[in-house]
């Protein structure tokens, strides 16, 4: 078989057809979902790539030695905890799989928003306790609302393609400039959206300059009361600022997949001040960072990693 001499070490837990996948383009396969990161360095030097999901961090420490290593694989879309500037130093390269999970998280956005315009979360609560409150529960359609993305990757445009058959207007922004529009959303500059959106959804990835992004600046630059999707990255929105825009009224609903901080044992007190307030309001939705975690999703980022990994074969020669 043909690089029958390469390998690969995977250190968190994936989808296992990933190792058949892998041994059919040639790779001898290291399934290690077990090992604790600190023991990651003591045998990295022996293989020619990584495959990690979130459990460790790829530093330039960690890579300092490893000079047979030729490729890092992150087992979704965020790229967060790699330092790119290390990989790029010693010659590495980055794959990411966004195309794998982006129609999973463009249906759950979907989802989110739906709910949190109809109010489904709150009215089953009330069912649950025997109360039965309809015209408390009148809901807003989609129809006819402007919904502003922020961020028009994969995610983004998967979200767009499935708003197409509501009857809505789908305006996008995004810093990149090789994003080309579609027939699913016009591109317009940050501030055109902030002044003609009903609802903002997230769709980027997290970077230190996008920390806190959406603060009470960002909030109530809008110019109308709006409802607030974030299925990206949780420190995009600051929550203390979410709480105060969601009392007065300038965010009539938020539906938050991610978190600023999800190690929810470890929330700082005013983390945990504005996260109490969340989990007690009847216009907020939350769900623990799900938004891209399907059945199909799982073998299709395999799928797609493989793909990129098989792309690489001449160069690993």
């Amino acid at each position: 078989m043909p690089f029958a001499k390469l390998k690969c070490l995977i250190i968190d837990q994936m989808h296992l057809s990933i190792i058949p996948m892998l041994e059919e383009i040639g790779f001898a396969v290291s399934y290690q979902p077990e090992i604790k990161a600190s023991e990651v360095k003591e045998i990295l030097a022996n293989y020619d790539g990584l495959i990690v999901r979130s459990k460790l961090r790829i530093t330039d420490d960690l890579l300092a030695d490893t000079q047979r290593l030729r490729f890092v694989a992150r087992a979704g879309a965020g790229v967060d905890n790699v330092d790119e500037a290390a990989l790029e130093k010693y010659h590495i390269k980055l794959l990411n799989a966004p195309e794998g999970n982006r129609d999973a998280v463009g249906e759950h956005t979907v989802g989110l928003l739906l709910a949190l315009m109809r109010h489904v979360v709150k009215a089953d609560r009330e069912v649950r306790r025997y109360e039965w409150h309809r015209e408390a529960n009148r809901g807003e359609e989609i129809r006819g609302k402007t919904i502003g993305i922020v961020g028009y990757g994969n995610m983004g445009q998967s979200f767009a393609q499935r708003l197409s058959s509501f009857g809505c207007r789908v305006l996008a922004h995004d810093i990149d400039h090789t994003v080309v529009p579609d027939d699913y959303a016009m591109l317009c500059p940050l501030e055109q959206l902030k002044a003609e959106a009903d609802v903002v959804s997230f769709h980027i990835p997290f970077t230190p300059a996008n920390r806190y992004l959406a603060d009470d600046s960002f909030l109530n630059s809008f110019r109308k009361n709006i409802w607030l999707l974030n299925s990206s990255r949780g420190e995009i929105v600051e929550l203390k600022s979410l709480v105060q825009a969601l009392k007065s009224g300038k965010v009539k609903g938020a539906a938050l997949d991610v978190l600023e901080n999800e190690k929810l044992a470890t929330l700082s007190p005013e983390q945990k001040n504005s996260f109490e307030y969340l989990i007690k309001a009847s216009n907020v939705i939350l769900s623990p960072h799900i938004a891209g975690w399907t059945h199909e999703s799982y073998v299709k980022i395999n799928e797609v990693l493989t793909q990129k990994i098989k792309n690489l074969l001449p160069a690993l020669k």
